[in-house]
């Protein structure tokens, strides 16, 4: 499994600026068929730098759960950290 890419990516305004939520498509490379479920995540920063990640995914995905959700938060993560998601 191999995240491609995320598509029609929005973010939410909130009045938290340490919180940022955001809702998109996300191509998946499964090893039968490639999937755009959509997801919404939110990237919250402590205050040491630390960034959580709560990801959730409204479609279902043919590809076990927990693998699925690791492989999206360090996609997620690698992507805010070269900055490529909108601030």
């Amino acid at each position: 499994m191999r995240v491609v890419e995320l598509q029609n990516l929005q973010r939410e305004e909130g009045q938290i600026f340490y919180i940022r939520k955001y809702s998109c498509n996300i191509v998946l490379e499964l090893p039968t068929q490639t999937e755009s479920p959509q997801i919404q995540f939110t990237i919250e920063m402590d205050g040491l730098g630390r960034k959580t990640i709560d990801l959730k995914i409204l479609q279902s995905v043919n590809y076990p759960v927990i693998p699925l959700k690791k492989s999206i938060t360090e996609f997620l993560i690698k992507e805010d950290d070269e900055g490529r998601l909108p601030c």
